[in-house]
């Protein structure tokens, strides 16, 4: 018989990652480090709807922040997030967005080339 407390913490894993926009945001973590601006840039989300939702994943020890003179970077500390994920949207026939370096993100990981582009 499953141990209860070990169902408990599974539903309490997809009660946090089970939001829109928290599924938007680890997949666009993916299994690299993003920033929050980039985040902002392409998730389209308020800078204090998206600190909401960053502040519920870290609590739940799913991210990791790291900051970098102004810039805060997020990482999946279990990216076998990812494989769930996308698990539960090929049996949902559901296609994924793809993710990618957002044009109104200049920060260094989008635009490695400059640096420091916001300037």
């Amino acid at each position: 018989m499953a141990n209860i407390s070990n169902i408990d913490d599974l539903a309490r894993l997809l009660q946090v990652i089970g939001q829109p926009a928290r599924l938007q945001i680890l997949l666009a973590i993916g299994e690299g480090e993003t920033c929050v601006c980039h985040l902002e840039a392409m998730l389209h989300l308020r800078q204090a709807a998206l600190s909401q939702h960053l502040m519920a994943l870290r609590k739940a020890g799913l991210v990791a922040d790291r900051r970098a003179g102004r810039f805060i970077h997020y990482r999946l500390t279990k990216p076998g997030l990812l494989d769930l994920i996308r698990q539960a949207a090929r049996l949902q026939a559901v296609t994924l967005p793809e993710l990618s370096p957002s044009q109104a993100c200049h920060c260094p990981n989008c635009c490695p080339e400059q640096g420091d582009c916001h300037g």
